[in-house]
């Protein structure tokens, strides 16, 4: 599987290391969210067949994260982008 890095081309995918489901970008905030929000953040993972988004770790290159569309079930990948830009976008400054 080849995954497209936005600022290093197309690489293969035994370059980076798979880390879940990108929605682990939005991580309660340890301030203000209760025990049922981290218990849901830590353990409750959907496993969707099709079209998902991804976080995926850049360890044989340049250590960046990447939010990746994929399909689950072809495994196509349809959209990759830097996870700093998608936190950013969401108002967060990772």
């Amino acid at each position: 599987m080849i995954i497209n890095h936005p600022i290093l081309g197309p690489r293969d995918a035994q370059e980076f290391v798979y880390l879940g489901d990108a929605a682990l970008i939005d991580r309660p905030d340890g301030l203000t969210a209760g025990n049922e929000a981290f218990h849901d953040y830590v353990y409750l993972r959907d496993n969707p067949a099709g079209v998902h988004r991804e976080l995926w770790y850049h360890e044989q290159g340049d250590r960046s994260w990447l939010v990746v569309t994929r399909n689950t079930v072809t495994h196509e990948i349809t959209g990759v982008e830097l996870a700093r830009d998608v936190a950013r976008s969401r108002g967060r400054s990772k």
